[in-house]
């Protein structure tokens, strides 16, 4: 079914759009989704329909200045507004999830802003899922060097995006509808930049205390976000990644975004049913131990 959406106001007055795929019978998780710089989230309709078919019950919401959402386009005063709708959506997930697991998916600047959220406390998801995490970038090393500086004396300079929507995925259509569509974003502000890049370092830093479950997934072929970036997260315990050979950065948006969608909701499964199995186990320990 096609999602359904409404308002909702963060905790600063600024208005949000949010959008809900309910799957047609029982869920056995709910997710939030957080979209890519840029963006908005009825461009996930395939991926959120997908998802609710399998029986998960997904929410999103557009980010501050993107899409349905008000705010300056392309721009974010404070990193931490981020950190708070995230929360406060999480939160709406989690209300409407009863006692199901949550989980937590961002993609590209997404994936940056949902892992700086998580290792900052900020955000608390059962599960995590990141889509071609932002974690570094293609654009060269001096913008990353000036964009502190710029940012403080004209933090509203607004810069046009180098990228294509070629770069997105190999099916054309995808590019040639991201190009169309007004509610993408061709510019974005030098501080949203710098809150941006300040982001990369600090969850590069910090990646080695993530202990939530994790996907990660990547395309051999991304273009905006390179693949090695993810490699670090590969090396933990709790995180499993996936490259797939000759994917761009939409992963989900490629040809192969069905397959993709599916690997990502076998992940889902098995996590939840580990999380079933340890929870009975515990019941049985405690029944033993004569403990209510």
């Amino acid at each position: 079914m096609p999602s359904t959406t409404t308002d909702v106001t963060a905790r600063d007055g600024i208005c949000l759009l949010t959008r809900r795929w309910a799957p047609a019978g029982d869920a056995w998780a709910t997710m939030l989704l957080v979209h890519g710089l840029a963006e908005h989230s009825a461009r996930y309709e395939r991926t959120g329909e997908a998802l609710a078919a399998a029986g998960i019950d997904v929410h999103a919401f557009d980010l501050r200045g993107h899409g349905g959402s008000s705010g300056r386009r392309g721009d974010v005063i404070r990193w931490t507004d981020y950190h708070n709708d995230v929360e406060e959506g999480l939160a709406r997930a989690r209300a409407a999830a009863g006692d199901n697991p949550v989980a937590l998916l961002g993609h590209s600047f997404g994936g940056l802003l949902v892992l700086d959220a998580v290792l900052a406390g900020r955000a608390k998801p059962d599960l995590l899922v990141l889509s071609s995490p932002g974690l570094d970038d293609a654009l060269p090393a001096w913008q990353h060097a000036m964009a502190p500086a710029v940012a403080r004396i004209a933090p509203r300079l607004s810069l046009r995006s180098a990228w294509t929507g070629a770069a997105l995925s190999r099916d054309p259509a995808v590019g040639a509808a991201v190009d169309a569509d007004p509610l993408c974003l061709k510019r974005a502000t030098v501080r949203m930049g710098a809150h941006g890049f300040a982001a990369q370092s600090r969850v590069r830093a910090a990646v080695d205390r993530l202990s939530v479950p994790t996907w990660v997934h990547h395309g051999s072929d991304d273009r905006l976000v390179p693949p090695r970036s993810t490699e670090a997260l590969a090396a933990l315990p709790t995180v499993t990644r996936r490259v797939y050979p000759g994917l761009r950065h939409e992963c989900f948006n490629e040809p192969e975004g069905p397959q993709v969608v599916a690997d990502v909701v076998s992940w889902l499964r098995g996590q939840v049913a580990g999380r079933a199995q340890a929870s009975a186990a515990v019941d049985r320990m405690q029944t033993a131990a004569g403990v209510d």
